[in-house]
Protein backbone atom coordinates (compact mmCIF):
# COMPACT_ATOMS: atom_id res chain seq x y z
CA UNK A 1 0.00 0.00 0.00
CA UNK A 2 1.12 3.27 -0.57
CA UNK A 3 0.16 7.03 -0.48
CA UNK A 4 1.36 8.84 -3.68
CA UNK A 5 -0.86 9.49 -6.27
CA UNK A 6 0.84 9.68 -9.55
CA UNK A 7 -1.40 12.34 -11.05
CA UNK A 8 -1.59 14.12 -8.71
CA UNK A 9 2.53 14.57 -8.00
CA UNK A 10 2.61 15.59 -11.51
CA UNK A 11 0.01 18.59 -10.82
CA UNK A 12 1.87 20.11 -8.41
CA UNK A 13 5.07 19.54 -10.73
CA UNK A 14 3.61 21.49 -13.02
CA UNK A 15 2.74 24.35 -10.52
CA UNK A 16 6.02 24.43 -8.55
CA UNK A 17 7.36 27.31 -9.63
CA UNK A 18 4.47 29.55 -8.42
CA UNK A 19 4.79 28.67 -4.91
CA UNK A 20 6.49 31.74 -3.58
CA UNK A 21 4.28 34.40 -5.98
CA UNK A 22 1.53 35.44 -4.02
CA UNK A 23 -0.57 36.12 -7.24
CA UNK A 24 0.35 32.64 -8.48
CA UNK A 25 -1.74 29.30 -8.83
CA UNK A 26 -0.86 29.08 -5.05
CA UNK A 27 -2.42 32.39 -4.30
CA UNK A 28 -5.18 30.89 -1.80
CA UNK A 29 -2.45 29.09 0.24
CA UNK A 30 -0.75 32.75 0.83
CA UNK A 31 -4.35 34.01 1.63
CA UNK A 32 -4.87 31.13 4.20
CA UNK A 33 -1.05 31.20 5.67
CA UNK A 34 -2.54 33.76 8.74
CA UNK A 35 -5.15 32.09 9.67
CA UNK A 36 -3.39 28.23 9.92
CA UNK A 37 -0.13 29.87 11.15
CA UNK A 38 -2.14 31.78 14.07
CA UNK A 39 -4.43 28.55 14.95
CA UNK A 40 -1.63 26.04 15.02
CA UNK A 41 0.98 28.70 16.97
CA UNK A 42 -1.51 28.91 19.48
CA UNK A 43 -2.27 25.59 20.66
CA UNK A 44 1.41 24.38 20.45
CA UNK A 45 2.53 26.94 23.07
CA UNK A 46 -0.72 26.11 24.69
CA UNK A 47 0.11 22.63 24.91
CA UNK A 48 3.46 22.68 26.05
CA UNK A 49 2.94 25.32 28.42
CA UNK A 50 5.23 28.00 26.25
CA UNK A 51 6.29 31.76 26.43
CA UNK A 52 3.89 33.33 23.59
CA UNK A 53 5.79 36.96 24.11
CA UNK A 54 9.00 34.95 23.84
CA UNK A 55 11.06 36.36 21.02
CA UNK A 56 11.34 32.24 19.44
CA UNK A 57 8.32 30.88 21.23
CA UNK A 58 8.49 27.53 19.60
CA UNK A 59 12.46 27.15 20.61
CA UNK A 60 13.50 23.26 21.45
CA UNK A 61 10.04 22.12 19.67
CA UNK A 62 10.57 19.78 17.02
CA UNK A 63 8.47 19.79 14.27
CA UNK A 64 7.57 17.63 10.72
CA UNK A 65 5.54 19.49 7.67
CA UNK A 66 4.54 16.77 5.94
CA UNK A 67 3.66 17.70 1.95
CA UNK A 68 5.65 20.89 2.68
CA UNK A 69 5.43 22.36 -0.77
CA UNK A 70 7.59 25.38 -1.37
CA UNK A 71 8.57 25.54 2.48
CA UNK A 72 4.99 28.12 2.59
CA UNK A 73 4.25 27.21 6.17
CA UNK A 74 8.24 25.74 6.65
CA UNK A 75 9.64 29.21 7.15
CA UNK A 76 7.03 31.25 9.29
CA UNK A 77 7.05 28.35 12.02
CA UNK A 78 11.01 27.88 11.70
CA UNK A 79 10.82 31.69 12.27
CA UNK A 80 9.55 31.13 15.69
CA UNK A 81 12.46 29.01 16.56
CA UNK A 82 11.34 25.45 16.12
CA UNK A 83 13.88 22.83 14.49
CA UNK A 84 11.73 21.58 11.58
CA UNK A 85 11.70 19.31 8.83
CA UNK A 86 10.16 19.50 5.74
CA UNK A 87 9.29 17.09 3.65
CA UNK A 88 7.40 16.02 0.49
CA UNK A 89 7.12 13.32 -2.35
CA UNK A 90 7.88 16.24 -5.29
CA UNK A 91 11.37 16.45 -5.77
CA UNK A 92 11.06 19.82 -7.81
CA UNK A 93 8.93 20.90 -4.78
CA UNK A 94 11.88 20.21 -2.40
CA UNK A 95 14.53 21.93 -4.46
CA UNK A 96 12.37 24.92 -4.72
CA UNK A 97 11.61 24.91 -0.87
CA UNK A 98 15.78 24.77 -0.22
CA UNK A 99 16.77 26.93 -2.91
CA UNK A 100 14.33 29.90 -0.83
CA UNK A 101 15.48 28.79 2.29
CA UNK A 102 19.29 29.01 1.16
CA UNK A 103 18.55 32.72 -0.28
CA UNK A 104 17.30 33.77 3.46
CA UNK A 105 19.82 31.98 5.05
CA UNK A 106 17.54 29.62 7.11
CA UNK A 107 18.57 26.39 8.26
CA UNK A 108 15.46 24.45 6.78
CA UNK A 109 16.09 20.58 6.46
CA UNK A 110 13.97 19.72 3.52
CA UNK A 111 14.16 15.76 2.08
CA UNK A 112 12.32 14.20 -0.78
CA UNK A 113 10.84 10.95 0.67
CA UNK A 114 7.40 9.97 1.46
CA UNK A 115 5.34 9.35 4.83
CA UNK A 116 5.26 5.68 5.30
CA UNK A 117 8.91 5.52 4.21
CA UNK A 118 10.28 8.30 6.97
CA UNK A 119 7.92 6.45 9.37
CA UNK A 120 10.16 3.29 8.75
CA UNK A 121 12.90 5.55 10.81
CA UNK A 122 13.07 6.25 14.00
CA UNK A 123 12.78 9.47 13.55
CA UNK A 124 10.21 11.47 16.18
CA UNK A 125 8.90 15.01 16.45
CA UNK A 126 6.66 17.04 19.12
CA UNK A 127 4.59 18.22 16.28
CA UNK A 128 3.52 16.72 12.75
CA UNK A 129 1.42 18.68 10.37
CA UNK A 130 -0.46 17.63 7.34
CA UNK A 131 -1.85 20.71 5.88
CA UNK A 132 -4.45 21.04 2.50
CA UNK A 133 -2.54 17.28 1.17
CA UNK A 134 -4.66 14.99 2.90
CA UNK A 135 -7.30 15.28 -0.29
CA UNK A 136 -4.66 14.23 -2.43
CA UNK A 137 -2.79 11.16 -1.54
CA UNK A 138 -4.20 7.48 -2.05
CA UNK A 139 -5.00 5.50 1.33
CA UNK A 140 -5.71 8.90 3.66
CA UNK A 141 -6.28 6.43 6.44
CA UNK A 142 -2.82 4.76 5.58
CA UNK A 143 -1.32 8.47 5.26
CA UNK A 144 -2.70 9.51 8.63
CA UNK A 145 -1.53 6.31 10.02
CA UNK A 146 2.45 6.56 9.45
CA UNK A 147 2.03 10.84 9.98
CA UNK A 148 1.47 9.55 13.94
CA UNK A 149 3.65 7.22 14.05
CA UNK A 150 6.14 9.74 13.56
CA UNK A 151 4.66 11.84 16.77
CA UNK A 152 6.07 11.47 20.43
CA UNK A 153 4.02 10.04 22.63
CA UNK A 154 1.77 13.49 24.20
CA UNK A 155 2.93 15.46 20.51
CA UNK A 156 0.40 16.99 18.60
CA UNK A 157 -0.73 16.34 14.93
CA UNK A 158 -2.57 19.83 12.93
CA UNK A 159 -4.56 18.87 10.19
CA UNK A 160 -6.35 21.34 7.47
CA UNK A 161 -8.53 20.08 4.11
CA UNK A 162 -11.70 20.62 2.33
CA UNK A 163 -14.76 18.83 3.76
CA UNK A 164 -16.78 16.83 1.25
CA UNK A 165 -20.31 19.00 0.68
CA UNK A 166 -21.80 20.96 -1.94
CA UNK A 167 -21.06 24.04 -0.38
CA UNK A 168 -17.49 23.02 -0.60
CA UNK A 169 -18.08 21.55 -4.41
CA UNK A 170 -19.25 25.37 -5.42
CA UNK A 171 -16.58 27.32 -3.34
CA UNK A 172 -13.39 25.39 -3.99
CA UNK A 173 -13.84 23.89 -7.45
CA UNK A 174 -16.65 26.00 -9.44
CA UNK A 175 -15.68 29.25 -7.89
CA UNK A 176 -12.14 29.16 -7.10
CA UNK A 177 -10.72 27.19 -10.34
CA UNK A 178 -13.36 28.33 -13.00
CA UNK A 179 -14.62 31.37 -11.47
CA UNK A 180 -11.93 33.34 -9.91
CA UNK A 181 -9.46 31.75 -11.34
CA UNK A 182 -7.66 31.44 -8.11
CA UNK A 183 -6.17 27.48 -9.18
CA UNK A 184 -5.76 25.58 -12.05
CA UNK A 185 -8.82 23.85 -13.50
CA UNK A 186 -8.93 20.21 -12.26
CA UNK A 187 -6.23 21.00 -9.01
CA UNK A 188 -9.00 19.17 -6.69
CA UNK A 189 -11.63 15.93 -7.14
CA UNK A 190 -14.32 16.56 -4.96
CA UNK A 191 -14.54 12.40 -4.36
CA UNK A 192 -11.19 12.88 -2.70
CA UNK A 193 -12.16 15.54 -0.06
CA UNK A 194 -12.14 14.15 3.01
CA UNK A 195 -15.29 15.11 5.80
CA UNK A 196 -14.95 16.12 9.46
CA UNK A 197 -16.26 12.67 10.19
CA UNK A 198 -13.60 10.71 8.82
CA UNK A 199 -10.62 12.01 9.38
CA UNK A 200 -11.38 12.34 12.91
CA UNK A 201 -11.89 8.35 12.42
CA UNK A 202 -8.70 8.12 11.12
CA UNK A 203 -6.88 10.12 13.46
CA UNK A 204 -8.95 8.17 16.91
CA UNK A 205 -8.34 4.43 14.96
CA UNK A 206 -6.69 2.36 17.58
CA UNK A 207 -6.59 4.75 20.06
CA UNK A 208 -3.73 6.12 18.10
CA UNK A 209 -4.50 9.97 19.03
CA UNK A 210 -7.28 12.17 20.50
CA UNK A 211 -9.24 14.60 18.86
CA UNK A 212 -9.07 17.96 20.82
CA UNK A 213 -10.78 20.41 18.62
CA UNK A 214 -12.14 20.91 14.77
CA UNK A 215 -12.83 24.03 13.42
CA UNK A 216 -13.77 25.76 10.38
CA UNK A 217 -12.34 28.40 7.76
CA UNK A 218 -14.47 30.84 5.94
CA UNK A 219 -12.77 33.59 3.30
CA UNK A 220 -15.18 36.62 3.07
CA UNK A 221 -14.87 38.13 -0.02
CA UNK A 222 -15.45 42.14 1.02
CA UNK A 223 -12.37 41.46 3.45
CA UNK A 224 -10.62 39.25 1.34
CA UNK A 225 -9.41 37.11 4.08
CA UNK A 226 -9.96 33.89 5.85
CA UNK A 227 -11.07 33.79 9.33
CA UNK A 228 -12.10 30.66 11.81
CA UNK A 229 -15.84 30.00 11.90
CA UNK A 230 -16.25 27.18 14.81
CA UNK A 231 -20.17 26.51 13.59
CA UNK A 232 -19.76 26.34 9.64
CA UNK A 233 -17.34 23.17 8.56
CA UNK A 234 -18.66 22.14 5.45
CA UNK A 235 -15.58 24.13 3.17
CA UNK A 236 -12.13 24.48 4.60
CA UNK A 237 -11.49 23.10 8.23
CA UNK A 238 -8.75 22.33 10.74
CA UNK A 239 -8.30 19.98 13.38
CA UNK A 240 -5.61 18.56 15.68
CA UNK A 241 -4.97 15.49 18.04
CA UNK A 242 -2.80 14.36 21.00
CA UNK A 243 -1.01 11.25 20.35
CA UNK A 244 -1.10 8.12 22.62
Amino acid sequence: MKTTNAKELQKFKEMADDWWDPAGKFKPLHKFNPVRIQYIRDKIIKHFNLSPQAASPLNKIKILDVGCGGGLITEPFYHMGASIKGIDAVDKNIKIATLHAQKNNLQINYQTITIEELSKTKEKFDVVFALEIIEHVDNPDFFIKHCLKLVKKNGLFFGSTINRTMKSYILSIIAAEYIMKWLPEGTHNWKKFITPHEFMSFLEKDNLSKVMDVTGVEYSLIKDEFSLNSSDLRNNYMLYSIVN
